[in-house]
């Protein structure tokens, strides 16, 4: 009976298979570095078997987490400084570049610094003037007007004057009193004629509507001083702005009243 089993080898075979649990495979040879047409498995790290928390402790999270990495820091790093670096050199070429291009050039047209702060102050004293001159300014013109002007309202008369007869006037039924040396007549009825250029004496006592228009036609004289408009602050602005500067160049700068600028 021995003998058949060691002769059987499919017994053999279900022997070994019972009585070792790794298969017979991994006993094989492996070649070194052979790829393999199976994706390989990634090895699972141990879980640690859930706990749940206690009563005075907040549950946490399965998973924290992972700092950032430094390589893509330490990446960005050396190029950066690198161009600032270079872009710092360029810079720096470039202004040695114009400022030997200055000093040559003052050189060559013999303009010495003297000049260069006689232009300044020149230039500044000049725009320092002329700012408070406008500021100190006056509009002066004429203004022609031409226009008419309503005129409406009630005019009273009172008073005592002498009227011109332009014809004859016939007065009927007039009471007159002639006394003669010979004849004399009291408050008699007659009619009585006044010639042409009779002058009588009379009283005006009435109101007379005026309802006109009267033209107007007139010249005005017009002298505006500037530094009570609104023009005054934006041209005090101005003397603001330049003073610093023209007083840098000349401090002993006065202004048109012969008052110190630089105070």
């Amino acid at each position: 009976m021995m003998d058949d089993h060691k002769n059987d080898p499919g017994k053999k075979m279900r022997i070994l298979l019972a009585g070792d649990k790794t298969s017979p495979l991994s006993r094989l040879p492996k070649k070194a570095n052979a790829g393999s047409f199976l994706p390989q498995k990634t090895e699972k790290k141990a879980e640690t078997p859930d706990v749940p928390p206690s009563k005075n402790e907040a549950p946490h999270a399965s998973s924290s987490p992972k700092p950032a990495s430094k390589g893509n820091i330490h990446r960005f790093g050396p190029p950066f400084w690198t161009i600032a670096s270079i872009l710092s050199l360029t810079i720096n070429v470039i202004l040695i570049i114009i400022l030997l291009v200055l000093w040559l050039n003052l050189r060559t047209l013999n303009i010495n610094v003297g000049t260069i702060i006689n232009m300044g102050n020149g230039l500044l004293g000049g725009l320092y003037t002329n700012f408070e001159k406008m500021d100190r300014a006056h509009i002066t013109t004429t203004i022609p007007i031409e226009t008419t002007i309503p005129v409406k309202f009630d005019l009273q008369l009172s008073q005592k004057t002498n009227v011109v007869l332009s014809q004859a006037v016939t007065i009927d039924n007039a009471l007159v009193t002639v006394k003669t040396g010979g004849l004399n007549i009291t408050n008699a009825l007659t009619t009585i004629v006044l010639p042409q250029g009779t002058i009588l004496p009379i009283e005006l006592n009435l109101t007379v509507p005026v309802d006109k228009t009267v033209p107007v036609s007139l010249n005005v004289q017009v002298d505006i001083p500037l530094e009570q408009t609104q023009l005054h602050e934006p041209f005090s602005g101005l003397q603001e702005v330049v003073k610093p500067f023209y007083c840098l160049l000349n401090p002993a700068a006065l202004n048109m009243g012969g008052q110190p600028v630089c105070k």
